[in-house]
Protein backbone atom coordinates (compact mmCIF):
# COMPACT_ATOMS: atom_id res chain seq x y z
CA UNK A 1 0.00 0.00 0.00
CA UNK A 2 1.51 3.24 -0.96
CA UNK A 3 -0.14 6.39 0.12
CA UNK A 4 1.20 9.91 0.27
CA UNK A 5 0.32 13.01 2.79
CA UNK A 6 1.22 16.19 3.53
CA UNK A 7 3.48 17.38 6.96
CA UNK A 8 1.24 18.64 9.73
CA UNK A 9 -1.51 17.57 7.85
CA UNK A 10 -4.49 14.82 8.20
CA UNK A 11 -3.78 11.29 6.28
CA UNK A 12 -6.73 8.95 6.77
CA UNK A 13 -6.12 4.99 6.39
CA UNK A 14 -9.00 3.25 5.84
CA UNK A 15 -9.73 -0.47 6.63
CA UNK A 16 -12.41 -2.87 6.72
CA UNK A 17 -12.55 -6.22 8.78
CA UNK A 18 -12.08 -9.37 7.54
CA UNK A 19 -14.60 -10.61 10.59
CA UNK A 20 -18.30 -9.32 12.09
CA UNK A 21 -18.53 -8.71 15.19
CA UNK A 22 -21.94 -8.35 17.45
CA UNK A 23 -19.92 -4.68 19.48
CA UNK A 24 -16.80 -4.22 17.72
CA UNK A 25 -16.09 -0.68 19.25
CA UNK A 26 -16.15 -2.25 22.88
CA UNK A 27 -14.60 -5.54 21.14
CA UNK A 28 -11.80 -4.64 19.32
CA UNK A 29 -8.43 -2.22 19.78
CA UNK A 30 -6.44 -1.37 16.83
CA UNK A 31 -3.44 0.92 15.94
CA UNK A 32 -0.99 1.75 13.40
CA UNK A 33 2.60 2.00 14.15
CA UNK A 34 4.20 4.51 11.47
CA UNK A 35 8.40 4.49 11.28
CA UNK A 36 10.47 7.69 10.12
CA UNK A 37 13.54 6.90 8.43
CA UNK A 38 15.37 8.56 11.47
CA UNK A 39 13.53 5.85 13.61
CA UNK A 40 11.17 7.68 15.36
CA UNK A 41 8.27 5.80 15.76
CA UNK A 42 4.45 6.90 16.14
CA UNK A 43 1.94 4.37 17.79
CA UNK A 44 -1.42 5.91 16.92
CA UNK A 45 -4.61 4.28 17.69
CA UNK A 46 -8.02 3.51 15.14
CA UNK A 47 -10.69 4.70 15.73
CA UNK A 48 -14.53 2.93 14.71
CA UNK A 49 -16.32 4.26 11.61
CA UNK A 50 -19.53 2.15 12.05
CA UNK A 51 -20.13 -1.42 10.84
CA UNK A 52 -16.64 -3.24 9.69
CA UNK A 53 -15.40 0.12 8.52
CA UNK A 54 -11.90 0.73 10.82
CA UNK A 55 -9.34 3.84 10.05
CA UNK A 56 -6.22 5.82 11.28
CA UNK A 57 -5.74 9.88 11.67
CA UNK A 58 -1.85 10.26 11.26
CA UNK A 59 -0.10 13.91 11.18
CA UNK A 60 3.34 13.21 9.96
CA UNK A 61 5.50 15.38 11.44
CA UNK A 62 8.35 15.48 9.02
CA UNK A 63 9.09 14.96 5.04
CA UNK A 64 10.40 11.83 3.96
CA UNK A 65 8.76 8.66 3.41
CA UNK A 66 6.93 6.55 6.64
CA UNK A 67 6.74 2.88 6.48
CA UNK A 68 3.65 1.46 8.32
CA UNK A 69 1.62 -1.78 9.69
CA UNK A 70 -0.85 -2.24 11.84
CA UNK A 71 -1.85 -3.90 14.69
CA UNK A 72 -5.13 -5.23 16.04
CA UNK A 73 -6.46 -7.14 19.49
CA UNK A 74 -8.05 -9.99 16.86
CA UNK A 75 -4.89 -11.04 15.01
CA UNK A 76 -6.78 -13.11 12.87
CA UNK A 77 -8.43 -10.49 11.36
CA UNK A 78 -6.20 -10.10 8.34
CA UNK A 79 -8.66 -7.00 7.78
CA UNK A 80 -7.35 -4.99 10.49
CA UNK A 81 -3.79 -6.89 11.72
CA UNK A 82 -0.83 -6.73 9.75
CA UNK A 83 -1.28 -4.25 7.07
CA UNK A 84 1.28 -2.53 6.33
CA UNK A 85 2.51 -0.12 3.37
CA UNK A 86 4.47 3.32 2.80
CA UNK A 87 3.83 6.53 3.11
CA UNK A 88 5.42 9.79 1.54
CA UNK A 89 5.16 12.97 3.17
CA UNK A 90 5.78 16.29 1.59
CA UNK A 91 6.14 19.86 2.57
CA UNK A 92 3.22 22.05 3.27
CA UNK A 93 3.58 25.48 1.77
CA UNK A 94 0.59 27.11 2.55
CA UNK A 95 -0.34 29.87 5.17
CA UNK A 96 -2.06 28.25 8.14
CA UNK A 97 -0.08 29.00 11.10
CA UNK A 98 -1.12 25.57 12.93
CA UNK A 99 0.48 23.26 9.47
CA UNK A 100 2.79 26.06 8.91
CA UNK A 101 4.88 25.90 11.90
CA UNK A 102 3.72 22.42 13.22
CA UNK A 103 1.59 21.42 16.52
CA UNK A 104 1.29 23.11 19.99
CA UNK A 105 3.98 22.29 22.94
CA UNK A 106 5.64 23.62 26.28
CA UNK A 107 8.54 25.58 25.54
CA UNK A 108 11.84 25.40 27.41
CA UNK A 109 10.69 27.76 30.12
CA UNK A 110 7.48 26.23 31.24
CA UNK A 111 5.63 29.50 31.23
CA UNK A 112 4.87 29.96 27.43
CA UNK A 113 3.54 27.73 24.45
CA UNK A 114 5.42 27.48 20.75
CA UNK A 115 4.90 25.75 17.79
CA UNK A 116 7.09 22.53 17.02
CA UNK A 117 9.68 24.83 15.18
CA UNK A 118 9.83 27.17 18.00
CA UNK A 119 7.76 29.87 16.88
CA UNK A 120 5.94 31.07 19.99
CA UNK A 121 1.97 31.08 20.40
CA UNK A 122 -0.20 33.34 22.47
CA UNK A 123 -3.34 31.48 23.32
CA UNK A 124 -6.57 33.41 22.41
CA UNK A 125 -9.72 31.54 23.06
CA UNK A 126 -13.20 31.46 22.24
CA UNK A 127 -16.09 29.67 24.42
CA UNK A 128 -18.01 27.30 22.07
CA UNK A 129 -18.59 25.01 24.49
CA UNK A 130 -21.52 23.27 22.61
CA UNK A 131 -20.49 24.12 19.46
CA UNK A 132 -21.02 20.47 18.20
CA UNK A 133 -24.83 20.68 18.60
CA UNK A 134 -27.21 21.08 15.62
CA UNK A 135 -27.83 24.99 17.27
CA UNK A 136 -25.15 26.08 16.09
CA UNK A 137 -25.42 25.02 12.19
CA UNK A 138 -23.70 23.73 9.53
CA UNK A 139 -22.14 25.08 7.26
CA UNK A 140 -23.88 29.17 7.13
CA UNK A 141 -23.82 29.39 10.83
CA UNK A 142 -20.51 28.11 12.18
CA UNK A 143 -18.41 29.27 9.31
CA UNK A 144 -20.14 32.50 9.63
CA UNK A 145 -18.77 32.38 13.60
CA UNK A 146 -15.53 31.02 12.09
CA UNK A 147 -14.93 33.46 10.27
CA UNK A 148 -15.70 36.47 12.64
CA UNK A 149 -13.28 35.13 14.66
CA UNK A 150 -10.32 34.83 12.96
CA UNK A 151 -10.67 38.39 11.51
CA UNK A 152 -10.98 39.42 15.24
CA UNK A 153 -7.76 37.45 15.79
CA UNK A 154 -8.84 34.31 18.38
CA UNK A 155 -6.84 31.24 17.49
CA UNK A 156 -8.32 28.99 19.39
CA UNK A 157 -11.67 27.40 20.55
CA UNK A 158 -12.69 25.39 23.47
CA UNK A 159 -15.41 22.54 22.24
CA UNK A 160 -16.76 20.18 23.79
CA UNK A 161 -16.87 16.63 21.90
CA UNK A 162 -19.20 14.36 24.37
CA UNK A 163 -22.13 15.46 26.84
CA UNK A 164 -22.54 18.71 27.99
CA UNK A 165 -22.79 21.22 31.12
CA UNK A 166 -26.17 22.51 32.04
CA UNK A 167 -28.40 19.94 30.91
CA UNK A 168 -28.15 15.80 31.19
CA UNK A 169 -26.96 13.55 29.13
CA UNK A 170 -30.26 12.75 26.98
CA UNK A 171 -31.27 16.51 26.62
CA UNK A 172 -32.41 17.32 22.83
CA UNK A 173 -30.38 20.51 23.48
CA UNK A 174 -27.33 18.37 23.34
CA UNK A 175 -28.15 16.68 19.63
CA UNK A 176 -26.52 17.14 16.71
CA UNK A 177 -27.93 16.04 13.15
CA UNK A 178 -27.18 12.45 13.62
CA UNK A 179 -28.20 12.25 17.16
CA UNK A 180 -26.46 12.21 20.18
CA UNK A 181 -22.54 10.93 20.64
CA UNK A 182 -23.49 7.83 23.27
CA UNK A 183 -26.08 5.21 22.51
CA UNK A 184 -27.81 4.02 25.11
CA UNK A 185 -27.13 3.88 28.24
CA UNK A 186 -23.62 4.97 27.37
CA UNK A 187 -22.57 1.69 26.10
CA UNK A 188 -20.46 2.35 22.81
CA UNK A 189 -20.54 6.22 20.93
CA UNK A 190 -22.50 6.99 17.94
CA UNK A 191 -20.21 7.37 14.83
CA UNK A 192 -22.90 8.90 12.81
CA UNK A 193 -22.56 12.21 15.58
CA UNK A 194 -18.80 12.08 15.06
CA UNK A 195 -19.26 12.06 11.09
CA UNK A 196 -21.03 15.13 11.90
CA UNK A 197 -18.15 16.91 14.51
CA UNK A 198 -15.92 15.63 12.04
CA UNK A 199 -16.28 18.83 9.32
CA UNK A 200 -16.61 21.39 12.05
CA UNK A 201 -13.62 19.99 13.90
CA UNK A 202 -11.79 20.17 10.67
CA UNK A 203 -13.37 23.45 9.44
CA UNK A 204 -11.51 25.21 12.70
CA UNK A 205 -8.29 23.82 11.91
CA UNK A 206 -8.15 24.69 8.54
CA UNK A 207 -8.93 27.90 9.13
CA UNK A 208 -6.41 28.36 11.38
CA UNK A 209 -8.50 28.16 14.69
CA UNK A 210 -6.81 25.47 16.80
CA UNK A 211 -9.50 23.20 18.75
CA UNK A 212 -9.56 22.66 22.30
CA UNK A 213 -11.56 19.46 22.74
CA UNK A 214 -12.76 19.10 25.86
CA UNK A 215 -13.85 15.29 26.17
CA UNK A 216 -17.45 15.75 28.52
CA UNK A 217 -18.09 17.90 31.51
CA UNK A 218 -17.07 16.47 34.80
CA UNK A 219 -20.14 15.15 36.62
CA UNK A 220 -20.30 11.89 33.79
CA UNK A 221 -17.71 10.07 35.78
CA UNK A 222 -19.81 8.83 38.68
CA UNK A 223 -22.57 8.04 35.94
CA UNK A 224 -20.42 6.85 32.96
CA UNK A 225 -17.94 5.11 35.03
CA UNK A 226 -13.73 4.93 34.58
CA UNK A 227 -13.33 2.29 32.10
CA UNK A 228 -16.25 3.28 29.62
CA UNK A 229 -14.71 6.49 30.02
CA UNK A 230 -10.85 5.80 29.01
CA UNK A 231 -12.85 3.58 26.11
CA UNK A 232 -14.53 7.03 24.93
CA UNK A 233 -11.43 8.89 25.19
CA UNK A 234 -9.43 6.33 23.56
CA UNK A 235 -11.80 7.31 19.94
CA UNK A 236 -11.46 10.95 20.51
CA UNK A 237 -7.88 10.45 20.30
CA UNK A 238 -7.91 8.24 17.43
CA UNK A 239 -10.52 10.35 15.72
CA UNK A 240 -8.82 14.09 16.03
CA UNK A 241 -5.59 13.30 18.11
CA UNK A 242 -3.89 13.97 14.32
CA UNK A 243 -5.77 17.55 14.09
CA UNK A 244 -3.89 20.12 15.69
CA UNK A 245 -5.34 20.46 18.84
CA UNK A 246 -5.42 20.66 22.52
CA UNK A 247 -7.29 17.81 24.93
CA UNK A 248 -9.46 19.22 28.18
CA UNK A 249 -9.65 15.92 29.40
CA UNK A 250 -13.16 17.52 31.03
CA UNK A 251 -15.13 20.64 32.47
CA UNK A 252 -15.04 21.41 35.96
CA UNK A 253 -13.48 18.30 36.60
CA UNK A 254 -14.71 18.05 40.73
CA UNK A 255 -17.93 19.92 40.46
CA UNK A 256 -20.67 17.24 41.01
CA UNK A 257 -24.01 17.49 39.03
CA UNK A 258 -26.21 19.87 40.25
CA UNK A 259 -28.75 18.25 42.04
CA UNK A 260 -26.45 15.35 43.20
CA UNK A 261 -27.80 14.02 46.98
CA UNK A 262 -23.73 13.40 47.36
CA UNK A 263 -21.75 15.84 45.80
CA UNK A 264 -18.27 15.63 48.53
CA UNK A 265 -18.60 11.97 47.66
CA UNK A 266 -18.48 12.19 44.13
CA UNK A 267 -16.16 15.35 43.83
CA UNK A 268 -13.53 12.81 45.73
CA UNK A 269 -14.80 9.68 43.07
CA UNK A 270 -14.33 12.42 39.81
CA UNK A 271 -10.55 13.83 40.91
CA UNK A 272 -9.31 9.99 41.43
CA UNK A 273 -11.15 8.77 38.40
CA UNK A 274 -10.11 12.31 35.99
CA UNK A 275 -6.45 11.71 36.73
CA UNK A 276 -6.73 8.28 35.62
CA UNK A 277 -7.94 8.64 32.64
CA UNK A 278 -5.69 11.87 31.80
CA UNK A 279 -2.42 8.98 32.67
CA UNK A 280 -4.47 7.19 29.75
CA UNK A 281 -4.45 9.94 27.21
CA UNK A 282 -1.11 10.80 28.03
CA UNK A 283 -0.16 7.21 27.66
CA UNK A 284 -1.77 6.44 24.05
CA UNK A 285 -1.98 9.93 22.05
CA UNK A 286 0.89 9.34 19.58
CA UNK A 287 0.57 12.93 18.36
CA UNK A 288 1.49 14.14 21.91
CA UNK A 289 -1.01 16.93 21.63
CA UNK A 290 -1.35 19.32 24.84
CA UNK A 291 -3.09 18.11 27.94
CA UNK A 292 -5.03 20.19 30.54
CA UNK A 293 -8.43 19.80 32.52
CA UNK A 294 -10.79 23.16 32.80
CA UNK A 295 -11.40 23.33 36.80
CA UNK A 296 -13.64 25.32 39.33
CA UNK A 297 -11.09 27.38 40.07
CA UNK A 298 -7.17 25.83 39.41
CA UNK A 299 -6.67 23.02 36.99
CA UNK A 300 -4.12 21.14 39.45
CA UNK A 301 -6.46 21.01 42.06
CA UNK A 302 -8.88 18.88 39.64
CA UNK A 303 -6.51 15.87 39.58
CA UNK A 304 -4.28 14.08 41.98
CA UNK A 305 -0.87 14.49 40.24
CA UNK A 306 -0.54 17.68 38.78
CA UNK A 307 2.41 16.46 36.71
CA UNK A 308 0.40 14.88 34.23
CA UNK A 309 -0.66 18.25 33.18
CA UNK A 310 0.92 20.05 30.18
CA UNK A 311 -0.33 23.42 31.18
CA UNK A 312 -2.94 24.81 33.66
CA UNK A 313 -6.37 26.09 33.24
CA UNK A 314 -7.87 28.47 35.24
CA UNK A 315 -12.02 29.84 36.17
CA UNK A 316 -11.65 33.17 38.05
CA UNK A 317 -15.25 34.18 38.26
CA UNK A 318 -18.77 35.57 36.82
CA UNK A 319 -19.18 38.46 39.47
CA UNK A 320 -18.56 41.42 37.03
CA UNK A 321 -16.31 44.02 38.66
CA UNK A 322 -16.13 41.72 42.10
CA UNK A 323 -14.92 39.08 39.99
CA UNK A 324 -11.22 41.08 38.95
CA UNK A 325 -9.81 40.93 41.97
CA UNK A 326 -10.08 37.24 42.23
CA UNK A 327 -8.73 37.12 38.39
CA UNK A 328 -5.60 38.56 39.36
CA UNK A 329 -4.94 36.77 42.74
CA UNK A 330 -5.81 33.08 41.45
CA UNK A 331 -3.31 34.02 38.33
CA UNK A 332 -0.94 35.59 40.75
CA UNK A 333 -0.60 32.70 42.92
CA UNK A 334 -0.95 30.02 39.81
CA UNK A 335 2.33 31.14 38.44
CA UNK A 336 3.90 31.08 41.52
CA UNK A 337 3.35 27.08 42.02
CA UNK A 338 4.74 23.86 41.43
CA UNK A 339 5.37 22.30 38.93
CA UNK A 340 5.65 24.96 36.70
CA UNK A 341 3.70 24.66 33.54
CA UNK A 342 2.10 27.37 30.94
CA UNK A 343 -1.36 29.06 32.96
CA UNK A 344 -4.22 29.91 30.38
CA UNK A 345 -7.15 31.62 32.18
CA UNK A 346 -10.01 29.69 30.74
CA UNK A 347 -13.25 31.07 31.69
CA UNK A 348 -14.29 34.30 33.60
CA UNK A 349 -16.72 36.51 33.18
CA UNK A 350 -18.75 35.60 30.32
CA UNK A 351 -19.89 38.84 28.60
CA UNK A 352 -23.59 39.64 28.98
CA UNK A 353 -23.68 37.02 31.65
CA UNK A 354 -26.66 37.59 34.36
CA UNK A 355 -26.63 41.09 32.48
CA UNK A 356 -23.28 42.50 32.98
CA UNK A 357 -19.91 41.79 32.44
CA UNK A 358 -20.05 43.90 29.49
CA UNK A 359 -16.43 45.04 27.77
CA UNK A 360 -15.14 47.26 30.59
CA UNK A 361 -14.73 44.04 32.17
CA UNK A 362 -13.74 41.87 29.43
CA UNK A 363 -10.56 44.37 29.42
CA UNK A 364 -9.87 44.74 32.92
CA UNK A 365 -9.89 40.95 33.11
CA UNK A 366 -7.54 40.36 30.10
CA UNK A 367 -4.75 42.75 31.00
CA UNK A 368 -4.66 41.66 34.79
CA UNK A 369 -3.99 38.14 32.84
CA UNK A 370 -1.90 38.82 30.55
CA UNK A 371 0.30 41.11 32.15
CA UNK A 372 0.39 39.10 35.16
CA UNK A 373 2.03 36.05 33.14
CA UNK A 374 -0.57 33.90 31.68
CA UNK A 375 0.32 31.84 28.29
CA UNK A 376 -2.97 32.49 27.12
CA UNK A 377 -6.60 33.64 27.89
CA UNK A 378 -10.03 32.26 26.96
CA UNK A 379 -13.20 34.90 26.30
CA UNK A 380 -16.43 33.59 26.88
CA UNK A 381 -19.99 35.57 25.75
CA UNK A 382 -23.58 34.48 26.93
CA UNK A 383 -24.97 33.13 23.88
CA UNK A 384 -21.99 31.69 22.54
CA UNK A 385 -21.23 29.05 24.84
CA UNK A 386 -24.70 27.35 24.71
CA UNK A 387 -25.75 28.71 21.27
CA UNK A 388 -28.69 30.14 21.93
CA UNK A 389 -30.74 31.27 19.09
CA UNK A 390 -34.08 33.41 18.27
CA UNK A 391 -36.06 30.57 17.20
CA UNK A 392 -34.84 27.80 20.38
CA UNK A 393 -33.54 29.93 23.30
CA UNK A 394 -31.21 27.79 25.73
CA UNK A 395 -33.70 27.98 28.48
CA UNK A 396 -32.59 26.82 32.33
CA UNK A 397 -30.42 24.73 33.44
CA UNK A 398 -31.29 21.48 35.79
CA UNK A 399 -30.77 24.09 38.70
CA UNK A 400 -34.00 25.39 37.21
CA UNK A 401 -32.47 28.87 36.29
CA UNK A 402 -31.53 30.21 32.89
CA UNK A 403 -27.99 31.73 32.64
CA UNK A 404 -29.58 34.10 29.74
CA UNK A 405 -31.41 33.46 26.26
CA UNK A 406 -29.40 35.90 23.55
CA UNK A 407 -28.73 34.78 20.63
CA UNK A 408 -25.29 33.62 19.72
CA UNK A 409 -25.51 35.55 16.46
CA UNK A 410 -26.31 38.72 18.26
CA UNK A 411 -23.64 37.65 20.99
CA UNK A 412 -20.66 37.66 18.20
CA UNK A 413 -21.06 41.27 18.27
CA UNK A 414 -20.61 42.14 21.48
CA UNK A 415 -17.46 44.45 21.72
CA UNK A 416 -15.64 42.96 24.37
CA UNK A 417 -14.65 40.24 22.05
CA UNK A 418 -13.24 42.22 19.78
CA UNK A 419 -11.32 43.76 22.36
CA UNK A 420 -10.04 41.49 24.07
CA UNK A 421 -9.05 39.37 20.99
CA UNK A 422 -7.27 43.09 19.97
CA UNK A 423 -5.28 42.75 23.45
CA UNK A 424 -4.10 39.12 22.40
CA UNK A 425 -2.83 40.89 19.22
CA UNK A 426 -1.25 43.45 21.51
CA UNK A 427 0.49 41.02 23.53
CA UNK A 428 2.31 39.46 20.66
CA UNK A 429 3.98 42.70 19.48
CA UNK A 430 6.31 42.25 21.80
CA UNK A 431 8.72 39.23 23.30
CA UNK A 432 5.88 38.92 25.76
CA UNK A 433 7.05 35.28 27.18
CA UNK A 434 10.10 37.48 28.41
CA UNK A 435 7.98 39.90 30.21
CA UNK A 436 7.48 40.05 34.17
CA UNK A 437 5.08 41.21 36.72
CA UNK A 438 6.66 44.43 37.69
CA UNK A 439 4.17 46.30 40.41
CA UNK A 440 7.17 48.07 41.79
CA UNK A 441 7.23 50.32 38.80
CA UNK A 442 4.02 52.09 39.10
CA UNK A 443 1.64 54.17 41.12
CA UNK A 444 -0.93 53.53 42.37
CA UNK A 445 0.11 49.82 41.67
CA UNK A 446 -2.28 46.71 41.72
CA UNK A 447 -4.54 46.80 45.30
CA UNK A 448 -7.45 44.00 46.00
CA UNK A 449 -9.35 46.83 47.23
CA UNK A 450 -9.65 48.71 43.95
CA UNK A 451 -10.17 47.58 40.36
CA UNK A 452 -8.77 50.79 38.59
CA UNK A 453 -5.00 50.43 40.16
CA UNK A 454 -2.50 50.13 37.48
CA UNK A 455 -0.70 46.33 36.16
CA UNK A 456 2.39 46.43 35.32
CA UNK A 457 4.81 44.44 33.22
CA UNK A 458 7.94 44.17 31.02
CA UNK A 459 11.23 43.42 30.34
CA UNK A 460 14.22 45.71 32.71
CA UNK A 461 15.92 48.38 30.21
CA UNK A 462 14.15 47.38 27.28
CA UNK A 463 10.14 47.15 27.77
CA UNK A 464 7.49 48.86 30.23
CA UNK A 465 3.55 48.00 29.72
CA UNK A 466 1.10 49.63 32.10
CA UNK A 467 -2.32 49.03 31.99
CA UNK A 468 -4.46 52.09 33.69
CA UNK A 469 -8.18 51.06 34.23
CA UNK A 470 -8.98 54.95 34.71
CA UNK A 471 -6.77 57.40 33.30
CA UNK A 472 -8.58 60.61 34.99
CA UNK A 473 -4.86 61.25 36.53
CA UNK A 474 -2.50 59.32 34.52
CA UNK A 475 -0.03 56.99 36.85
CA UNK A 476 3.26 57.82 38.17
CA UNK A 477 6.12 55.45 35.77
CA UNK A 478 8.32 54.85 38.64
CA UNK A 479 12.17 53.66 39.00
CA UNK A 480 13.39 54.01 35.44
CA UNK A 481 16.69 53.16 34.58
CA UNK A 482 19.84 55.28 34.28
CA UNK A 483 21.33 55.70 30.57
CA UNK A 484 18.61 54.09 29.52
CA UNK A 485 16.40 56.08 26.86
CA UNK A 486 12.85 55.17 26.42
CA UNK A 487 9.95 56.57 24.03
CA UNK A 488 6.37 56.02 24.74
CA UNK A 489 3.03 56.00 23.17
CA UNK A 490 -0.81 54.79 24.60
CA UNK A 491 -2.46 52.33 22.95
CA UNK A 492 -6.33 52.49 22.90
CA UNK A 493 -7.99 48.88 24.37
CA UNK A 494 -11.49 50.52 23.15
CA UNK A 495 -10.19 51.04 19.89
CA UNK A 496 -6.87 49.26 19.03
CA UNK A 497 -5.31 53.05 17.77
CA UNK A 498 -1.60 53.91 19.31
CA UNK A 499 -1.06 57.52 19.94
CA UNK A 500 2.92 58.72 20.41
CA UNK A 501 3.88 60.50 23.20
CA UNK A 502 7.35 60.42 22.28
CA UNK A 503 10.86 60.71 24.39
CA UNK A 504 10.60 60.17 28.01
CA UNK A 505 12.13 62.54 30.63
CA UNK A 506 12.47 61.21 34.01
CA UNK A 507 13.07 63.56 36.72
CA UNK A 508 16.11 63.29 39.03
CA UNK A 509 14.79 59.97 40.85
CA UNK A 510 14.31 58.18 37.61
CA UNK A 511 9.81 58.85 38.07
CA UNK A 512 8.10 60.28 35.27
CA UNK A 513 4.39 61.32 34.96
CA UNK A 514 2.84 60.96 31.68
CA UNK A 515 0.97 63.47 30.07
CA UNK A 516 -3.16 62.92 30.15
CA UNK A 517 -4.30 60.37 27.30
CA UNK A 518 -6.77 61.36 24.58
CA UNK A 519 -10.10 60.33 26.66
CA UNK A 520 -10.76 58.77 30.03
CA UNK A 521 -11.24 55.59 30.16
CA UNK A 522 -8.60 52.39 30.21
CA UNK A 523 -5.59 52.79 28.34
CA UNK A 524 -2.01 50.79 27.81
CA UNK A 525 0.99 53.01 28.47
CA UNK A 526 4.41 51.27 26.42
CA UNK A 527 7.80 52.39 27.01
CA UNK A 528 10.31 51.02 24.56
CA UNK A 529 13.95 51.42 24.73
CA UNK A 530 15.27 53.54 21.81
Amino acid sequence: MQLFATANQVCEITFTSSARYDDPYNEIEMEGVFHHPDGRTFKIPAFWRGGGRWAIRFSPPDVGEYTFETKCSRAADRGLHGVSGKLAVGAYTGENPLYRHGRLRVAADKRHFEHADGTPFFWMGDTWWMGLSQRLDWPNGFQMLAADRVAKGFNVVQIIAGPYPDMDAWDARGRNEAGFPFAADFARVNPAYFDMADLKIAHLADTGLMPCIVGMWGYYMPRIGEERIKRYWRYLVARYGAYPVAWCICGEGTMAYYLSKTPKEDAAAQKTGWTHVMAYVREIDGHHNLISIHPTQYGREQVEDPALMDFEMLQTGHGDLDSVAPTAETVIAAMGRTPAMPVVNSEVNYEGILGRCWQNVQRLCFYVSALNGVAGYTYGANGIWQMSTRENPYGPSPHGRCWGNTPWRDAMLLPGGKQAAWGASFMRRFPWWEMERRPEWVEPAWKRENPYTCTAAGIPGKLRVIYTPMAWDPPLVKGLEPGVAYRAYYADPCTGTDHPIGDVTPDAEGNWRPPIPPEVHDWLLVLTAT
